[in-house]
């Protein structure tokens, strides 16, 4: 029986040729509703990909996806800085959590745009605005992730560091984040998921390069195919930061839970 299941397991070959079948497929759809309509609203592939090439052969748009990816990387980094270690000392004390939760719950619930349109009218169109904007929609979801994550610490694992005197400094590092790792790792996930997005809308109302002025700007000039071909380029980054990146984090993470 074991090895029927081992007979019938996937194969790395297999699971590429999956990924290779299921890409193939959304290029005819794409191809196929491209010849039932009009062109210039839904180019063709083979169009898109071509301006998608010559973007990166003349540089502009790998410039402009460089631009955009700085941003995300700061924006990132600031909100878990401070997302992380609120959602850890909410998640260890009742009254602070229940203190601050109702803030939490309001900052959850304002929409993106509004906080972008605040940070440009109170800072002014400069690159911190756009960053901090970012950041303040995406540190709610880390310290929620983090909060929850804190509640289910190991109490045994926290007892024996009591017995041991570890210290708050080395329980942390020792005890706490091994076991918040999971959490750290899912608060990145999704938050590289939203960032991003929040990025190309920030760099919409203020911003004079990145995706999302280009974006804008050939929207202007109802240039779909560009449309298309600056957001398959900077999909693809953030796919390839997932793969190579945040998924092999994630199976390291968990790793210790086997």
């Amino acid at each position: 029986m074991a090895t029927r299941h081992l007979l019938n397991a996937p194969t790395p070959w297999s699971a590429v040729w999956w990924h290779a079948a299921s890409a193939a497929a959304l290029l005819l759809i794409w191809h196929v509703a491209s010849a039932l309509t009009d062109a210039r609203l839904l180019p063709p592939p083979a169009v898109v990909f071509s301006v998608l090439v010559a973007g990166i052969r003349d540089g502009e748009l790998l410039w402009h996806v460089g631009i955009t990816l700085a941003r995300v990387a700061a924006s990132f980094t600031l909100a878990m800085l401070v997302g992380v270690p609120i959602g850890i000392a909410m998640g260890r004390s009742r009254s602070l959590d229940r203190f601050f939760d109702s803030w939490l719950v309001l900052f959850l619930n304002i929409p993106a745009l509004v906080t972008i349109v605040l940070c440009y009218v109170w800072f002014g169109l400069i690159e911190a605005a756009a960053i901090a904007a970012v950041a303040v929609n995406k540190i709610p979801n880390v310290i929620v992730t983090l909060r929850e994550g804190a509640r289910t610490l190991n109490k045994d694992h926290l007892e024996m560091a009591q017995v041991f005197r570890l210290g708050r400094a080395k329980t942390l590092r020792h005890v706490i984040l091994p076991e918040l790792l999971p959490f750290i790792v899912a608060a990145s996930r999704s938050g590289l998921a939203l960032i991003w997005k929040i990025v190309l809308v920030v760099e919409l109302l203020g911003r004079s390069n990145g995706v999302g002025f280009q974006i804008h700007l050939f929207f202007q000039f109802f240039d779909v195919a560009s449309i298309l071909a600056y957001t398959i380029a900077f999909v693809g980054v953030i796919q390839f930061i997932e793969l190579a990146i945040l998924q092999p984090l994630e199976r390291r993470a968990n790793r210790w839970r086997r």
